[in-house]
């Protein structure tokens, strides 16, 4: 049973992943040889998102990481300090 909802969420995310390509790959590198007063531009945002979406997406990860290892970093120093502190 167990198994099955795992095959489903995976299937769910190969889904989405796939989609969110499909969909960044029209709208940043085949939209603009569509022409302007097509409908098809009115399915997509404008296209200096299709640089600062994934230019702030990545800045947010990076910060993430960041402040990730940070925190980890802070953690071990303490309990460097609380081991060394005993132990004296």
């Amino acid at each position: 049973m167990h198994n099955s909802s795992d095959k489903l969420l995976g299937g769910a995310m190969l889904f989405v992943a796939a989609f969110v390509f499909i969909y960044y790959t029209v709208w940043a590198l085949l939209l603009p040889f569509v022409p302007a007063s097509s409908p098809i531009q009115d399915l997509f945002p404008s296209r200096d998102w299709a640089i600062k979406l994934p230019l702030l997406l990545l800045v947010s990860g990076i910060s993430v990481v960041g402040l990730f290892f940070a925190r980890v970093s802070l953690v071990e120093a303490r309990k460097r300090a609380a081991k060394s502190g005993k132990k004296v």
